[in-house]
């Protein structure tokens, strides 16, 4: 089985990727088409110049990675706003395809904390939106999962057909070999982790750029979660 798991940033994609990279039958890639994206786009992201230099950047090249076989499984964590225009899809055509949300207002508000001013594309629900009417797959939220994570894991192996393994609930702290050279900026709190985090507070309250983002985004997430899986 190849899933990949499609989610924006500052959702629970990394503690996911973790939390399948915990099983013995699985192994993880993480957001194997970020560098290409910025070797494409030239955005400037946090580490540009070190993720561009560490990882592969020809689309081409990681699209054959995406193809092989796990032992036996293998585990992908994309971002959707990382597969431009030109970028192979095919090697997504059969494999396991879920997306994972989070509601905009706490990807926004985490987001900020981490990166200063994000534009609409940066958070990636236009993009999440137009991929899944596209490729299909099931659609999870993460805070259902953060509400009752054995449940939900339990719930989203039985809908693709994996036997549920409890190791998936922890993981030990600390870095993993699999994780991008972006780890050292982004993955702070996962790093701490041993498992998931209990279910969130209030939205946060978002004002002037914040806020024209997040009304952007509503839609696009609405449109999702109405559909996801429970």
């Amino acid at each position: 089985m190849r899933i990949a798991m499609w989610s924006g940033p500052r959702n629970l994609s990394t503690a996911m990727m973790y939390s399948f990279g915990n099983r013995a039958d699985f192994t993880v890639m993480d957001e194997p088409f970020y560098a290409p994206f910025l070797a494409a786009t030239g955005d400037d992201h946090p580490m540009r110049d070190q993720i561009i230099a560490a990882h592969e950047t020809d689309p081409i090249k990681v699209a054959k990675l995406c193809q092989r076989q796990g032992t036996p499984h293998i585990y992908m964590k994309h971002m959707p706003h990382h597969m431009l225009d030109g970028f192979p899809m095919d090697w997504a055509d059969d494999c396991v395809n879920i997306h994972l949300l989070r509601h905009p207002a706490r990807v926004i508000a985490s987001y900020i904390a981490k990166r200063e001013a994000p534009s609409f594309d940066d958070i990636g629900f236009a993009q999440q939106a137009a991929l899944y009417d596209r490729i299909g797959g099931l659609i999870v939220d993460s805070a259902d999962i953060r509400a009752n994570p054995a449940k939900m894991l339990r719930t989203l192996c039985t809908a693709i057909g994996l036997p549920f393994d409890d190791d998936m609930l922890h993981w030990s702290a600390g870095a993993r070999v699999e994780d991008g050279i972006w780890a050292a900026h982004w993955y702070g709190a996962v790093h701490q982790s041993t498992g998931f985090a209990g279910a969130e507070g209030p939205l946060p309250v978002l004002t002037g750029s914040a806020k024209v983002l997040l009304d952007q985004a509503m839609p696009h997430y609405e449109k999702l979660w109405i559909k996801r899986t429970t």
